[in-house]
């Protein structure tokens, strides 16, 4: 439709049909005219005639398809298409790029559709004020991430709440300037909140979490990562609370417990994705999270008292569990890891990274699994070219297997089981180095021409 509607413009040219003896040669007489005098000269005076009515016109059609090419441009566009063009900028990009261009792209620039989503991650000329004007002009934002973004405080983000209540989705990783304050205001104004990631903010206490619990109660995702100042107080309220949680993620929570843990089961039964990273749970909490039907993803990395039958129970309850990681846990053994493979029957993913396995596990997952894609067993000392050469041979779903730093495993190994093996990625250094020097060489780089200086 743009097409013909720009094209419009230029009027259409009657063609300028020529005879096929048109064009005089060089030397007077005619390039593939007729032979003898008589017939060249009657060609000749025929298209001296004509020629110039038909050179006329054709200038004519070439001048106005010139000019109106000349007012063609990028806006005569529909706005709907441009509006598609510069939603791929970003925000940056937007602001400080197109929206100088002209008054129209500026316009554009403004749309409401433009600030439903706002990514603002990383850009450290952000403060309170434009918050303050965003919030103003625009009150259809639904979600926003200020990660990073060192110069907001408190006060933009309690005015960005209060202007927008329909925002649904928070981010804020790293900003250690928040405290309670922002997110207090956010779970009062916000009530439709599905999301908040609110990772490494030291200053998060309790009390912000006790304000989500009590009014947002459509809370589906929250990232509470390295907030230290979380206690099962808040951890409590928020269970209780916002029972519509399906992912909930902590990592060195140091003041979080089991009381947590039994909550969480207890109160939020939709719950799909649980991480507990080095908080100081222990198999006494974990156990309850058998109560958790709809499990998929389960990341119990570095939890120092953690034993195999708490493990194994887990595994056996939780039929949906895909992913479990495993990882920085001395106590999970061959014993552990072969009922996994046995019982775990939608799982797809299994991290035993710096665990106490050796080549039986591995051994076991080949064996009794059949839905076990990806095994990370890197840093796992005893794990030789036994157990790695054997699972590749007996697994019909291997896809990946991590070996970095499993030092009795022979690179010869390796070298022959990729050869033999090519639908499985095996990760080891010398692997990894070669997998990057097959994107550098695809990308263009040759030795020849490196620094070398």
């Amino acid at each position: 439709q743009v097409c013909k509607r720009k094209c419009s413009e230029v009027q259409r040219c009657t063609p300028c049909k020529q005879p096929r003896c048109a064009f005089a040669a060089p030397d007077g007489g005619l390039e593939n005219g007729g032979v003898g005098g008589g017939g060249g000269e009657a060609a000749s005076n025929s298209e001296t005639d004509s020629s110039p009515c038909c050179l006329n016109h054709y200038d004519d059609c070439q001048a106005r398809s010139s000019d109106a090419a000349d007012h063609l441009s990028i806006n005569h566009l529909p706005s709907s298409i441009l509006l598609k063009v510069l939603s791929h900028l970003t925000v940056k990009e937007r602001c400080l790029c197109a929206s100088l261009v002209c008054k129209y792209w500026r316009d554009l620039c403004l749309d409401f559709q433009f600030w439903k989503q706002i990514d603002l991650s990383g850009l450290q000329q952000v403060n309170d004020d434009l918050l303050v004007k965003i919030a103003s002009r625009r009150q259809n934002v639904t979600e926003i991430n200020i990660s990073d973004c060192r110069g907001v405080h408190d006060h933009g983000v309690s005015s960005l709440a209060s202007h927008c209540p329909g925002l649904q989705k928070y981010t804020a990783y790293r900003c250690k300037q928040l405290g309670d304050m922002s997110l207090s205001a956010l779970a009062t104004h916000c009530p439709l909140l599905v999301k908040v990631h609110v990772g490494n903010q030291d200053k998060l206490t309790d009390e912000a979490l006790k304000k989500l619990g009590e009014h947002c109660s459509e809370l589906k995702d929250i990232h509470l990562g390295q907030c230290y100042s979380i206690t099962d107080e808040g951890m409590v309220a928020l269970a209780r609370g916002c029972r519509k949680l399906q992912r909930l993620y902590l990592q060195e929570n140091k003041l979080v417990t089991d009381r947590s843990v039994r909550a969480v089961a207890e109160h939020c039964p939709e719950l799909q994705f649980v991480g507990f990273m080095g908080c100081p749970v222990t198999s006494q909490g974990v156990i309850h999270l058998t109560a958790l039907r709809n499990l998929n993803v389960l990341d119990l990395r570095h939890i120092s008292e953690l034993n195999n039958e708490t493990v194994m129970e887990v595994v056996r309850k939780c039929r949906n569990l895909s992913s479990l990681n495993l990882c920085l846990n001395w106590s999970i053994n061959d014993r552990c890891v072969e009922i996994i493979a046995k019982e775990g029957r939608s799982l797809k993913e299994l991290y035993l990274v710096s665990c106490k396995i050796t080549d039986h596990a591995l051994i076991a997952i080949g064996q009794y699994s059949s839905t076990i894609e990806t095994v990370d067993a890197g840093w796992c000392k005893d794990i030789t070219d036994q157990g790695a050469t054997q699972i590749a041979q007996s697994s019909k779903s291997l896809r990946y297997l991590g070996l970095m730093r499993c030092d009795k495993v022979n690179e010869e190994t390796v070298e022959r089981l990729v050869v033999q093996y090519p639908h499985i990625v095996f990760s080891t250094v010398m692997q990894d180095c070669k997998r990057t020097l097959e994107r550098a060489y695809q990308m263009g780089w040759s030795p020849n021409t490196s620094n070398t200086s």
